[in-house]
């Protein structure tokens, strides 16, 4: 009996990814057919998570990455465990194409970010000032 519960004790480092969003907006865009959105995304759990993709309720959404002042898109962003995947003005961010409509300052955007072990969390996106600059610095 001793042993089982000896076992029992024994917890594994490598617990289910744990991921939540903060820090999620939209400058207003400027253009009538595309719009960026910056976030962070945090993993508090012991396992890699990755984002596989994003959709919402005001047009096409892909993810993008810049690579020597070059962004192209990406399928899939790795989320690390006890780590952050962070999408800022210059890095990583979200692109919105083909808008359903132009969001205006003070609404929210509906976005969808699915992942391939957390399934699918909402976030509630602001919409911004197109000047808007986060204390965070992203």
């Amino acid at each position: 009996m001793t042993g089982a519960l000896v076992l029992a004790g024994c917890g594994s480092e490598d617990s289910e990814a744990e991921v939540s969003v903060s820090g999620a907006y939209m400058p207003q865009p400027v253009s009538d057919s595309m719009a960026a959105g910056y976030l962070t995304v945090t993993n508090k759990g012991g396992t890699k998570d990755e984002l596989t993709s994003v959709t919402s309720d005001v047009g096409e959404v892909t993810a993008h990455e810049t690579v020597d002042s070059s962004m192209q898109e990406v399928k899939e962003l790795p989320v690390p465990a006890h780590g952050q995947l962070v999408f800022k003005s210059g890095g990583n961010h979200l692109m919105f194409e083909k808008l359903k409509r132009k969001p205006m300052q003070g609404e929210t955007v509906t976005v969808k970010l699915h992942f391939s072990e957390s399934g699918t969390v909402t976030v509630k996106m602001p919409v911004k000032s197109a000047t808007y600059s986060p204390k965070t610095g992203h």
